[in-house]
């Protein structure tokens, strides 16, 4: 809100100062009606950048505080914005699927009148502290060049406030000064301004030129969950990986889950092999702790974790992600199964939250959901083992007796970090996984 009033100019100083050339006085109010930017604050975590999933709002709707305003996706996690002001919407400033920088704008919004204290602001601007505002008089008895005067009035040179060297510029590259964002004092036109305006020209001109290029390549940009892929395998290959296999018949383990599983989805619960796998890596663990550690590289020391936090590699429609399942050495089969189920409807969103994915100790991934058998599986730093499986496989084998019978055969491959880990120690671990898996009553039981 702005409005101006005639003062008198002995009010305003005290004497009589006639000759003083006063515009206005100008009191504005930073409340009711203004529109401001809704700036995205730092979410934290490091991240610089986002992409926005989804609006919530849109312009002229109203808004209070606390109320969603957008949902965005870092390379972690997904965040919901929420209004920091009672108001309304104006205007979006990203479209879903753009990427927007921490301290960016993301809309404008107008401010209803309960927003804060009342700022006012009083300015008095005489002719001569704004000699920019004054008119540009040219002396008409100068003569000038034909073809420099009409340049003068093609390019907006006669009303821009310039030295001459940078009109010369202008006039030169063929550029309006009107144009020009002018940084210098009392909106002067400074020549790093024609440098950056000719820069911007440039690029305007190199992206319509991409943009006119042939379409038989599509260029996806880098975002998101697969950014956070990006960052973590490029610092993965400084670990020097070893690779411990084996394969586990899962008949009993499948006999038991077909039992109950169709009792457990009355309750909402979708029982698949997984939960019993992320139990017998917890009960393994208890077995071997050492295995459930994060290494400190700088201080080359191994912090050996007391909560069982178990990561579950997932696809998701904006990359891999992994989530973990909390305290799993506290839940039986069938709380593991709902927290799973809670993962995954979230991962199919692409919503997993923040927590989900912090302070993992251990991590299991499935690549027999896609068909896979073997796998060499990268390790999450700073962990230091991630487990993989494949597809159930009806296999012949031989039983005690020598006969061949059909068995079903998943192949186990679990990858280490040789600077810490040694072959011994992990084939124990993973004869214990295995141990419970083929025999399911003692995973039940605990023993």
């Amino acid at each position: 809100m702005a409005f101006t009033r005639r003062l008198t100019v002995t009010a305003l100083l005290g004497r009589n100062v006639r000759d003083q050339k006063c515009r206005f006085f100008s009191v504005s109010c930073f409340r009711c009606g203004t529109v401001v930017p809704f700036k995205l604050s730092d979410i934290g975590e490091g991240i610089r950048d986002v992409t926005i999933k989804e609006w919530f709002v849109k312009p002229g709707d109203r808004v209070s505080q606390f109320d969603n305003i957008c949902e965005v996706q870092s390379d972690k996690a997904s965040v919901t914005i929420t209004s920091r002001y009672d108001g309304l919407i104006k205007a979006l400033h990203y479209k879903v699927d753009d990427v927007a920088l921490i301290g960016d704008s993301l809309l404008d919004i107008e401010l209803d009148g309960d927003n804060g204290n009342m700022e006012v602001k009083t300015t008095m601007i005489s002719d001569k502290q704004h000699p920019q505002q004054q008119t540009i008089k040219t002396d008409n008895k100068q003569s000038v060049k034909g073809d420099e005067e009409d340049s003068a009035v093609k390019y907006g040179l006669d009303k821009a406030l310039a030295t001459p060297a940078v009109r010369r510029i202008a006039m030169e590259n063929h550029i309006k000064l009107k144009d020009v964002i002018p940084t210098g004092k009392g909106n002067r036109i400074l020549k790093e301004d024609i440098l950056t305006h000719l820069e911007k020209m440039s690029t305007s001109s190199e992206k319509k030129r991409v943009e006119e290029k042939s379409t038989a390549e599509t260029v996806i940009p880098i975002k998101g969950y697969a950014k956070h892929m990006w960052k973590t395998m490029t610092q993965s290959l400084s670990i020097p990986h070893f690779v411990y296999s084996d394969e586990c018949n899962v008949n009993r383990l499948m006999d038991y889950r077909n039992e109950v599983k169709d009792s457990v989805k009355e309750q909402g619960v979708s029982l698949s092999l997984m939960p019993f796998f992320i139990k017998a890596a917890s009960r393994a663990l208890e077995k071997v702790p050492q295995l459930n550690a994060w290494l400190d590289e700088e201080n080359q020391t191994l912090r050996i974790q007391k909560r069982h936090n178990i990561g579950i590699a997932m696809d998701t429609p904006e990359g891999l992600i992994v989530p973990n399942i909390k305290n799993v050495q506290d839940l039986d089969i069938i709380e593991i199964a709902k927290q799973l189920n809670r993962l995954q409807e979230l991962g199919r969103k692409s919503s997993i939250p923040p927590n989900d994915l912090s302070n993992t100790t251990f991590s299991l991934s499935n690549i027999g959901v896609v068909g896979g058998t073997y796998t060499k599986p990268v390790i999450l730093p700073p962990q230091i083992v991630i487990g993989a499986f494949g597809r159930v496989q009806k296999l012949p084998r031989f039983d005690d007796k020598g006969n061949v019978e059909a068995a079903n055969i998943i192949s186990i491959s679990w990858a280490a970090d040789h600077r810490i880990v040694d072959g011994v120690t992990m084939a124990k671990y993973s004869n214990l996984w295995k141990h419970y898996i083929e025999n399911p009553v003692f995973l039940l039981l605990g023993a």
